[in-house]
């Protein structure tokens, strides 16, 4: 099984809408599940220190969705770059060596908790770029998806 949780809510229609069709087009692969966790507001007057209370009380709400034989994939820009190619091999060896449970955990706006970097079995730089949590969802269905049509050796542009 596969799991996303994901801080904040997804609120644009359109957003939702390519949500829905990549948990749609991967039903035939794995089960999958979108967990959505509340973020907490703030302020851009906030305090170094009140940040990481925020990220603290995020990453504590995160790792109380995640059950021991998950393996945490966190999505996190000090990670490891994969290629989609790499990705798909990552699953695979997940699946077949390790547990028949992957989380993929997208932190809030601040980034994430130091909780969650320790609850981490590996980190993943999805990019340079810096994209909203929102749309970060959307990207990792679709590399999930690629992932599996890779892995079934069936055709997906490019």
């Amino acid at each position: 099984m596969i799991k996303i949780i994901g801080v904040g809510k997804i609120k644009d229609k359109a957003l939702v809408s390519l949500i829905n069709e990549y948990l749609k087009r991967l039903q035939p692969y794995n089960k999958i599940e979108v967990i959505e966790v509340n973020d907490i507001m703030t302020n851009a007057n906030n305090s170094l220190l009140q940040n990481i209370e925020v990220l603290n009380k995020e990453a504590s709400n995160v790792i109380g969705k995640i059950k021991d034989n998950e393996f945490v994939i966190l999505l996190d820009l000090h990670g490891k770059s994969l290629t989609s190619e790499n990705l798909a091999k990552k699953i695979d060896e997940i699946f077949t060596y390790k547990t028949s449970n992957i989380t993929f955990v997208i932190g809030g706006s601040l980034g994430v908790g130091e909780q969650l970097v320790k609850r981490a079995d590996f980190r993943w730089k999805l990019s340079d770029l810096t994209f909203t949590h929102q749309m970060t969802r959307v990207l990792i269905l679709e590399q999930i998806y690629r992932s599996f049509k890779i892995l079934a050796n069936e055709t997906y542009h490019k």
